[in-house]
């Protein structure tokens, strides 16, 4: 077994400051990089040392792996860890590290090839006696063949990217008639997002409910399921609140998929953190969907209902120990429940808010975890993802769970941007939220509804916080970012001028 002595976090955000903080936790010291746009970042400033990686674009600067691995290289770093998105899942990335003697916080480059790829880990579940949608298992070759399974399985049917997730690349096709456009459509907007224009189809389950198991698995042979989150409420295929364990999944369905994961995992070798998510319909049965291959933006639902640190888990099966817990050891207990805090305008399609936070108040109290890379006076970029924070509640019950959240909502304060914190007290409000009456669909069919019905406004306490925010405005004005950035030492500072361009 290795001790790592430090380690370069190649990721951004909340996620960066959060691997930060679990190397402090172990005495491991840490190595930030940083784009143009996030100089005055908090996971730079919290950093133990901060590297230039070039411009703002990510493809300048997080996703060039090759300036990564020279950084890692000069300051003498044991391991990177990446997060999630970037170069998370990519394995040609996770090869490099391997090739420049640096550990990878991750499964090897063949276990990500095999099932990083949606086709190839159909194949792999396949092989591994899992139920699945039915479909095809390989890439579409042609218009020709799209029409052929779609007619063998019968619509409706999706067509999905084979490189991707993330909602890209996936088209419903409902009549035959609509298949050519959609095929194109998506093959289009896959070769846009993934680099591939590689699509493949499967049946459409009508209104299932999305399930995933989360995977730990060691370098020893030992893997283990840590149960189950409920990643239901979504919106264009995009998770939106997560919660575990599932209103809907008792201990026989909870073993039955676990153990399916673990059989799929240990299959192809895999090691160290990884989920393996399922469609489940109305009667419970369930269908392999996919594999992510890295720690998940929803991990803390898992870490709160467990009593697991899954990042200090990872870096100690990275570091080469065995698992310190058997499967017997796992027990849930109590029930968590998470939003994503995005920059973003619900009242106008959604659309990206960047700007300067020039007012920001945090909740807390009992059973609140706040997972954040934002600070008043910190300017919210327009490069990359707009997710600023995600806010977990946690009690002993489901309904608990959801009046804290809510009241943690009320709480939380984020001025001179726009949010979705109005959006998220609509949906906790909803009596079919409240009522567990949720599947992939949910979320669209309430937006389609009038505000005020079912339950809930869309501004339900709005008046409330905006009169709050109004008021500690005009009574602190704005905070410019230089008041509350800590001072950078010599050689953070340095580090900063410089970059590395190699």
């Amino acid at each position: 077994m290795t001790s790592f002595a430090k380690i370069l976090i190649a990721n951004r955000g909340e996620i960066a400051l959060r691997i930060g903080r679990a190397c402090r936790e172990l005495g491991i010291a840490t190595v930030a990089v940083y784009s143009e746009a996030d100089r005055a970042a908090l996971h730079v400033l919290e950093a133990d040392e901060a590297f230039l990686l070039g411009p703002a674009p990510a493809t300048e600067s997080y996703l060039r792996g090759d300036l990564i691995l020279g950084i890692a290289r000069r300051t003498g770093a044991d391991a990177i860890h990446p997060g999630y998105g970037f170069l998370s899942e990519n394995a040609d990335f996770a090869e490099g590290c391997e090739g420049a003697g640096i550990k990878f916080i991750g499964p090897t480059a063949a276990a990500m090839r095999a099932l990083g790829s949606k086709t190839r880990a159909r194949q792999a579940a396949d092989a591994a006696g899992m139920p699945r949608t039915p479909g095809s298992t390989q890439a579409l070759g042609s218009l020709a063949e799209a029409y052929s399974v779609a007619d063998e399985i019968r619509y409706p049917v999706m067509l999905k990217a084979a490189a991707g997730g993330g909602g890209k690349g996936m088209r419903a096709v409902g009549r035959r008639e609509d298949l050519k456009a959609a095929f194109e459509a998506a093959q289009s907007e896959a070769l846009r997002s993934f680099g591939s224009d590689e699509v493949y189809l499967e049946k459409l389950i009508e209104r299932p409910r999305h399930i995933e198991i989360q995977v730990l698995a060691d370098e020893h042979g030992n893997c283990l399921y840590l149960g189950e989150r409920e990643c239901s409420v979504q919106r264009r295929h995009q998770k939106v609140i997560e919660e575990a364990p599932s209103p809907v999944v008792g201990p026989d369905l909870r073993r039955r998929m676990g153990e399916a994961a673990v059989r799929l995992a240990q299959s192809q070798g895999y090691t160290n953190a990884g989920t393996v998510e399922f469609l489940v319909d109305d009667e419970q049965n369930f269908y392999f969907l996919e594999v992510n291959t890295r720690l998940q933006v929803e991990h803390p639902v898992t870490e709160l209902v467990t009593g697991l640190d899954l990042v200090h888990l990872q870096i100690r099966i990275a570091q080469g120990e065995p698992l310190p817990l058997s499967q017997q050891d796992i027990e849930l207990r109590g029930h968590a429940i998470e939003c994503r805090v995005y920059a973003e305008d619900p009242d106008n399609g959604f659309f990206p808010s960047p700007g300067r936070i020039t007012r920001l108040l945090q909740p807390g109290g009992p059973g609140i975890r706040e997972d954040s890379g934002i600070y008043e006076g910190w300017v919210v970029p327009m490069d990359y993802d707009p997710m600023l924070s995600k806010l977990i509640a946690y009690a002993p019950t489901r309904d608990l769970a959801i009046a804290r959240l809510l009241r943690a909502l009320d709480e939380y304060v984020i001025g001179g941007i726009r949010t979705n914190l109005g959006f998220f007290r609509r949906i906790l409000s909803d009596e079919g939220f409240r009522s567990a009456r949720i599947d992939t669909g949910y979320l669209d069919r309430l937006l389609a509804e009038p505000a005020g019905q079912n339950g809930g406004s869309p501004e339900a306490g709005d008046e409330t916080v905006a009169a709050i925010a109004a008021a500690l405005f005009e009574a602190f004005k704005t905070v410019p970012a230089s008041a509350v950035q800590p001072p950078a030492s010599a050689w953070k500072a340095a580090g900063r001028r410089e970059g590395l361009q190699g």
